[in-house]
Parts: structure tokens; sequence; C-alpha cells
């Protein structure tokens, strides 16, 4: 099969031939048809995780997956070849990801496909999406809430947006004025990042914000705090510190019922991932290179014929 291989930290993304991978007994085999590409990928490719993930080279990079079920493990019964699943195929080591024609994956880190999606977008929604999900959980976000979300026009930021819409709160997004028409889109009121951001959050809501959503770091954090009434209600993607002033850092998990319901979200009509470019898995290096700009709006996507 052809995948996605990094040899060695630094170095960059290259397609060659690798066998097929084996199916273990409580994974499936699937067959690609777009994989999403984001931050941590590269950042995996470069070594900065190395703390924190074992990684076995050569490996394909991607935990994100959309396609189709080929083979079931034996003790499988939630799947059966033929199935359109989606998947945060995240597991403890980096070996066996999901820029590939094939990809194992195990049942825990998946739920079907929503039938709304396209594959790019199906592709593009597990890992941020349960981002955007665990946090918006985290930070209690319900009917009648004001929530902050920092880089609300990025892949995590947009789909918490509407999550956060979908579940009745009223939604700042920060952005810069580009993507304001963009977020207003999506049904959140938008305000220009950078310094004075407290100032123009509290033209829009004088008495401040019920929870903020970090998904961007820097100084997010703290400009929250002078907003946010409660600081266990900030929660921080991008900054550990989060935690020393009260608020919470969210790391994602594979889960495969929250992945269900972002399904049953999109199907209601009520989420959709923005795809910002679409590009052919052979085009990793360059998928790489955008990610790395931090200037997307919504997703990248890496399709596989």
């Amino acid at each position: 099969m052809k995948a996605v291989t990094i040899n060695a930290y630094g170095e960059t993304p290259q397609l060659t031939e690798e066998p097929e991978p084996k199916v273990g007994p409580d994974s499936v085999l699937i067959r690609t048809k777009a994989a999403g590409v984001n931050p941590v990928d590269w950042k995996v490719a470069a070594g900065y995780l190395d703390q924190a993930l074992y990684c076995h080279f050569p490996f394909v990079p991607g935990w994100d997956v959309a396609g189709v079920v080929e083979q079931v493990g034996p003790a499988v019964t939630e799947f059966a070849p033929g199935d359109e699943v989606i998947g945060y195929n995240r597991q403890d080591h980096v070996q066996h990801g999901t820029y590939a024609e094939l990809v194992t994956a195990p049942v825990r880190t998946l739920a079907r496909k929503p039938a709304s999606l396209s594959w790019a977008q199906a592709a593009g929604l597990p890992l941020a999406g349960l981002t955007a999900y665990q946090s918006l959980r985290a930070a209690g976000v319900g009917t009648g809430d004001t929530v902050l979300v920092h880089a609300a026009a990025g892949g995590v930021g947009s789909l918490a947006v509407q999550i956060a819409v979908a579940r009745g709160a009223r939604v700042i997004g920060t952005a810069s004025e580009r993507n304001h028409d963009f977020l207003r889109s999506l049904g959140a009121e938008p305000v220009t990042y950078g310094d004075g951001l407290p100032d123009r959050v509290r033209a829009l809501a004088p008495d401040g914000v019920d929870a903020a959503l970090d998904f961007v770091g820097g100084a997010a954090v703290a400009q929250s705090l002078e907003v946010t009434g409660a600081p266990e209600r900030i929660v921080s993607i991008a900054d550990f510190q989060v935690a020393a002033v009260g608020g919470r850092y969210v790391f994602v998990r594979p889960d495969a019922a929250d992945l269900t319901a972002l399904g049953e979200l999109a199907d209601a009509g009520k989420l959709t991932v923005p795809v910002d470019q679409e590009l052919p898995l052979a085009e990793a290096a360059e998928a790489f290179r955008i990610s790395q700009e931090g200037r997307t709006r919504g997703k990248i996507v890496l399709t596989v014929s």
C-alpha cells in the first residue's frame, strides 16, 4: 500500500510503499478515503512531543481517518465490512498512522460516518470535533451561557462555535477581520484578537462572559481572566499554566460515544466541518507547511484515491 512515512525527526514526509497493516482482535482494517491534518501531526514529526509519545521509525503520521471497513478482528461485533466509519485513531505509540491507503484502528476510536458529511469533511471531524466537544463539556457550557472562543475560525474553534450554538449558548469568537463574516455564518459574534481584546469583548458583553475556551495559547488565558467571572470555567488546550489560575487544561481523548454524538449533530444539520484545503496524499509535506502557517479557516485534509 502507499503511505506517507517519516524516517527521522525533522525529515520531510515522503510517499512510500509499505506492507499492509495487520488487524488485531479488537481492531478493524479501513480503506482510507481521507485523512485529516492537524497541527499535532507535524509537531510529532518534528520531535516536539518526544517526551510524551513513543515513536517507532519509520512511522506513518496522522490520527484522523474516514473510510470503509474492509476487515474486522475476531472480537469485533460493532462493525462489519462495508461500513463507513470515522475515527480519532490515537494509540499509545506512534507508528501506523492514518496517512495511508489502509489503516487499522481499535473500535474504541471509531464511530459511523455522518451521512451528511463528505469524505473530506468526515475526515476533518474527529480530533478537532472531539477537542471542541470535550473542552465545552469541561467548561460546562450550556443554554443561556455566553462563551468566549479564542481562535474561533480555526479547525477546533469553528467546530466549538457550532457546538456551543447548538447547546443554546451565545458565542463571541476571536479571529482576524478577514474571518469575521465566516464566524457570523457559524452563529458567532466576531471580535479581533490581540491587544485590547478584553475591552472589545466587554463592548459586546458588558457583564463579561460565563466561560472561555483557549485554542491558541499566548495571552488568551490572561485575557480570559479579565472577562470571565469564574476562572474554573476557563479551559485551554494550549497553555499548561491555565490550572495555576484555577482553570482546566484539556488534552483530547478518543471516545466513541462523543464521536457518535458529533455525528448526530452533523446529521441534524447543526454541525458542519469547514474544509480549507484538500490535497492528495502525496502532498503531505505541503499540508504540513500550510498547517504550520496557522492561517487556515477550518480543516486541511488529505484525500486518498
